[in-house]
């Protein structure tokens, strides 16, 4: 076959792809759009992906994660975010944008994966739930599970056809493609394992014997590891090697577990959605309609197993970890979107009610909108009392996207508030938290930003400093509701 006719091939195969399948992806470009667009330009949608935007904005400038802003977040994560702003501006509207294109994927690829075991209509409602539920549970802007169930997606797509005769090189694709998941978060390693696995134990099934499991089990840990050891290879050149490795590799161990653990009582709530979709698609798989295809669907078994290690795996989960759910319970789900029963179509499509009604988008793009208003107020109040070079605006705890609408200077390489609160990150941070924010102190910071209500357990010896500093040097010059609390400015006093 020449050149011109494989790729004349290839056009008609997608032109017929998406002749075939055009409703479904319209439908599943329509859920993303009504589920992410209301959030689109807002600087506070969320609270991890402003530190996240910040350092993939300063990326491209030629600083680097790690040495130069200290979070331990995988490299490739801060990239996907340096790219979103190298292309579509230092506004959130950049990667809010991405995260949109990153979630139609999640959907669409939930729906590839939906039609290997059930008709398009199934794969239709199990795309939308994808979507659906990445927004519910927090992944409706920038944080990292909109970008990594995508990949996870693509691993379960390639692995499933275990009788192609191309499944090796599929697997090792995939194994790739893993590795890739693991620099966007490193919490997806049990999806990566429980993969490796099941495409060892396809070879076996094959005929393979144990050397060459043993060379193929080689071959996937080195694709896995690959991202990484090049991502550690470029810093070893920068000279920045023992930042990263601290950052990526102690810091998790470092950092004290919460009180909550693994487990809060309201988690039963927001297990409950996802907890349902899969026993239902349990049992209408055992009772109802069969999977065209059982393996397959054993595969997406495995999926939701390794989710459930990936969401638990850290000391402390918390409740936005449940969108790394969202895509396995879909899967599970399909055969009871498929169920031939009469009523199957108007039970999907309440089910999907019922999860727009927990979306609340109306309530949703009010918020958004008010909060909107409020820290463009605030900003503007703070931006006259600080500057580019001294004076810097200081977070002690309140939005990051600050830094960037007010202009200021960034007194310090930890930039995320969290990290200097924090009581849990005391041992963390590679360096004395409570000397670093006495550091910051000194430097006598234009304004000090400060929140009513904290968002994790602080640290006595920190807030004490800020609280004394406070009440001597500083006057309140603002207010902001913002994300349920009260922020407030605090401008150092003229005669200071």
């Amino acid at each position: 076959m020449t050149k011109a006719t494989a790729n004349d091939a290839h056009d008609f195969a997608l032109m017929s792809y998406l002749r075939h399948n055009w409703p479904g992806l319209l439908a599943l470009l329509a859920v993303v759009v009504a589920t992410r667009a209301i959030w689109f330009g807002d600087p506070v949608a969320d609270y991890d992906e402003q530190l996240y935007s910040f350092i993939g904005w300063r990326l491209t400038h030629g600083e680097l994660p790690y040495v130069d802003w200290w979070d331990r977040k995988p490299f490739g994560l801060f990239a996907i975010f340096g790219l979103a702003h190298a292309l579509f501006g230092p506004g959130p509207i950049a990667f809010q944008l991405v995260g949109a294109l990153a979630a139609f994927a999640a959907g669409w690829l939930t729906y590839a994966n939906a039609r290997l075991i059930g008709g398009r209509l199934a794969a239709t409602f199990a795309g939308a739930v994808t979507v659906m539920l990445l927004a519910a549970y927090g992944s409706h802007s920038g944080q990292s599970e909109v970008f990594f169930t995508p990949l996870l997606l693509a691993m379960v797509r390639l692995l499933a056809e275990r009788d192609h005769h191309a499944f090796t090189r599929r697997a090792a694709f995939a194994m790739l493609i893993g590795g890739l998941a693991l620099q966007v978060k490193y919490t997806v390693l049990p999806h990566c394992l429980v993969f490796g696995l099941y495409a060892l134990w396809v070879e076996f099934r094959r005929g393979a014997d144990v050397r060459l499991i043993v060379k193929r089990a080689l071959l996937f840990v080195s694709l896995g590891l690959l991202p990484t050891i090049l991502v550690a290879l470029i810093y070893l050149a920068a000279g920045g090697f023992d930042a990263f490795y601290f950052a990526n590799f102690v810091s998790f161990f470092d950092r004290i577990p919460a009180q909550q653990g693994r487990w809060q009582s309201g988690y039963s709530i927001l297990a409950g959605p996802v907890t349902i979709l899969a026993l239902s698609g349990i049992y209408a798989a055992l009772r109802m309609t069969p999977p065209r295809d059982w393996a397959v669907w054993r595969l997406f078994v495995l999926f939701a197993l390794g989710s459930v290690g990936s969401v638990f795996l850290p000391g402390t989960v918390y409740g936005y970890y449940f969108a790394g759910f969202a895509a396995s319970a879909a899967l599970l789900a399909v055969p009871l979107f498929d169920s031939r029963a009469a009523l199957r179509i108007t039970f999907s499509l309440l089910l999907l009610g019922a999860l727009a009604f927990l979306l609340n988008l109306p309530g949703r793009f009010e918020r958004s909108q008010h909060e909107r208003g409020e820290v463009q107020r605030f900003a503007a109040a703070i931006a006259p009392h600080v500057g580019t070079q001294t004076n810097c605006l200081w977070l002690y705890d309140g939005p990051t996207s600050l830094y960037r609408m007010t202009g200021s200077c960034v007194p310090s390489r930890f930039v995320y508030p969290d990290h200097l609160n924090n009581a849990l990150e005391t041992e963390a941070l590679g360096v004395d938290q409570t000397g670093e924010v006495a550091r910051i102190l000194a430097r006598r910071p234009g304004v000090i930003v400060t929140a009513n209500r904290p968002v994790t357990p602080q640290n006595p010896q920190a807030k004490a400093l800020v609280e004394a500093a406070l009440a001597a040097h500083y006057r309140a010059i603002a207010t902001a509701d913002v994300q349920k609390r009260k922020l407030t400015a605090w401008a150092r006093k003229s005669s200071e």
